[in-house]
């Protein structure tokens, strides 16, 4: 009777725990999520206290320090300028972090009413809405946030309007395809037969249970995002010279790659680490999240 009391026990404990913290520990339990918050962890830090940790102004040029390899002076070495790519890393963090963030944000301000406008309501109304979302999807992400950058005019700022609006048939495919599965659920149901409105009923019942898949989209496409900005800075069209982006160092990085490999080596790897990081982050909580995980 002892045992079974006690076998029972964790399995109650489970089944009483709160959702965000039944998710909170399921995460911590997958070693690349972690791994990939602690990156992404670092170079926030880095970013939002980039002037107090950089060693050197990210845009003083140096002429007698044109190309320099890594050494304890310049712990990455010097561009075709002689400014330091330590410092021009740390604080092109700051464009690549702010435009993965507010890009996603855009995409999510515009996405969600919308598709929660087409799941809800459906008819002529979701027709409309689906018929222009599958003319955005038609063409390429990439290739859509080039066209949008190029007619805004080349800024960080424009950039990310851009890619924000780019990314936006994505949530609104995604909340729609999650509202029509939910509205038909057993509480929405009880919720209209109370007089709820319609706009109550999906923003207080349906929105919060599909919360999980937006935010595990939303982690996936800031890494999106961060490469989509970085193309963007390569081409020209995202943050302005000589203000440091990473897509901007390997724009001029492109021309030295035999005699000064380090001017690539070290923005191509932080790109890498930081959408690496964020592809971990977005796995591990699609599986956190998942309500059929027990694991």
């Amino acid at each position: 009777m002892t045992d079974a009391v006690i076998d029972a026990a964790p399995v109650i404990s489970d089944e009483l725990e709160s959702p965000a913290r039944r998710a909170l520990r399921r995460l911590l339990k997958r070693k690349g999520a972690v791994a990939g918050l602690v990156v992404i962890a670092a170079f926030v830090v880095l970013a939002l206290f980039a002037p107090l940790i950089s060693p050197y102004d990210p845009i003083a040029t140096s002429w007698s320090a044109v190309r320099k390899a890594p050494s304890g002076q310049h712990w990455f070495g010097t561009d075709d300028l002689g400014r330091d790519i330590f410092a021009r890393v740390i604080f092109g963090a700051r464009a690549s972090l702010m435009a993965g963030a507010i890009s996603v944000g855009i995409a999510l301000a515009i996405g969600v009413p919308f598709g929660l406008l087409a799941g809800y309501r459906g008819g002529l109304v979701d027709a409309l809405i689906s018929r222009i979302t599958d003319a955005m999807l038609a063409c390429p992400f990439l290739i859509l946030a080039i066209a949008l950058a190029a007619f805004l005019g080349p800024s960080l700022g424009n950039a990310m309007i851009a890619i924000g609006i780019s990314a936006t048939p994505i949530f609104i495919r995604l909340t729609r395809g999650q509202v029509m599965s939910v509205k038909v659920e057993d509480y929405v149901e009880a919720a209209r037969a109370m007089g709820n409105p319609p706009w109550r009923i999906a923003f207080i019942h349906i929105l919060p249970n599909i919360l999980p898949a937006l935010l595990v989209q939303a982690t996936l496409s800031i890494a999106a995002a961060i490469i989509a900005e970085a193309a963007l800075s390569f081409l020209g069209l995202g943050q302005q010279p000589p203000a440091p982006s990473w897509g901007s160092m390997l724009n001029a990085a492109q021309r030295f790659l035999t005699s000064a490999p380090w001017m690539a080596i070290w923005p191509g790897l932080a790109i890498f680490l930081v959408v690496l990081s964020f592809n971990l982050v977005g796995d591990g909580l699609r599986d956190a999240l998942d309500p059929r995980e027990r694991g």
